[in-house]
């Protein structure tokens, strides 16, 4: 257990620390060109790495969402969902605390949002909560689905942390401008510890929204693929 929760951590690291530093560091300089473009790829580009390098071992979560998720489909026993999810967010506030401290370095450096999620006048969009609330409830749960499909016994073998790192860049590639694209409570939370706006008290909605739909997308893929489970541990994810 204690290798599954080590990999679990140090994956969820790699998650927040290129995937917001991308947006805190690289997006901060226009003449770059990285854009929500790069963005979205590098939080992609995490999850594929990751999955490659630790999925064998915890299974490649590195999202409370996508364990309570696989949870949910029986992929995964309950007694092992608290040490995961703990593991993840404690790599997440790492995470951006290292990212801080880096970005903290520049002269005129302001944390300003952090790369946080929000909703209302914390929303890149200034979307309502109940816009952004529905987006992560339903890209969480179209999340969970498709990792718990890919690893399915019937699909091609290998490719699944490509398929799950693509989802999650064309996840982003939609949700960004709505909410920054959560679909991650760990994500959310390690970097709204060190934001200059009220992310800690809109923080909510990106453990709530993101748990409904790895709830539902879960066992909507129980409901179609009970029948061939795979062994405990196998899903690579977020």
């Amino acid at each position: 257990m204690q290798r599954k929760l080590a990999a679990e951590f140090f994956g969820t690291f790699w998650l927040v620390f290129c995937g917001c530093g991308s947006a805190v560091l690289a997006a901060a300089f226009p003449a770059l060109g990285i854009g929500f473009l790069g963005v979205a790829l590098a939080f992609g580009l995490t999850v594929v790495t990751m999955c490659y390098a630790v999925g064998n071992i915890s299974g490649g979560h590195f999202n409370p969402a996508v364990s309570i998720g696989v949870a949910v489909a029986g992929r995964m026993p309950v007694s092992d969902l608290i040490g995961y999810i703990i593991v993840q967010v404690v790599g997440a506030i790492v995470a951006a605390a290292v990212l801080y401290v880096i970005a903290s370095g520049k002269p005129d450096f302001a944390a300003g949002a952090f790369a946080t999620n929000g909703y209302g006048a914390l929303s890149p969009g200034k979307y309502a909560l109940l816009s952004c609330f529905i987006i992560e409830a339903v890209m969480t749960g179209f999340f969970i689905f498709i990792i718990l499909a890919t690893t399915h016994a019937r699909a091609p073998a290998g490719f699944a942390p490509l398929a799950i790192g693509l989802t999650l860049t064309l996840i982003h590639l939609v949700t960004i401008p709505v909410t920054n694209t959560s679909v991650n409570p760990a994500r959310s939370t390690g970097v709204a510890f060190f934001a200059q706006t009220d992310a800690l008290g809109q923080l909510w909605l990106f453990w709530l929204a993101p748990i409904v739909g790895a709830i539902v997308g879960g066992l909507a893929w129980k409901s179609l693929f009970e029948d061939e489970p795979l062994p405990l541990g196998a899903a690579p994810a977020e």
